[in-house]
């Protein structure tokens, strides 16, 4: 009988699993330019092309902007994580 993912105790994720997981939570998302923005990761497409709600724009460590809606266009995106 096979064991799930459920009960592998180190169960292979996959980034589309990490995604589904941080969908509708709090995220840092880091561009090529090194602009952060920390917000709410509302959706995400196969092109990396994110949406994120109540978003704060981060500039060389300083908070510039506040958006209630912010969409960025995934060729400039370096990496996505969960906010901690």
């Amino acid at each position: 009988m096979a064991e799930t993912a459920a009960e592998t105790p180190q169960a292979k994720r996959s980034p589309s699993d990490f995604i589904k997981q941080v969908i509708g939570l709090p995220v840092v998302v880091k561009l090529n330019s090194g602009t952060e923005y920390h917000g709410i990761l509302s959706c995400l497409d196969g092109f990396m092309n994110i949406a994120l709600e109540q978003a704060d724009e981060i500039v060389d460590g300083k908070k510039e902007q506040h958006y209630n809606e912010c969409f960025l266009r995934g060729n400039n995106v370096l990496y996505l994580s969960a906010a901690s």
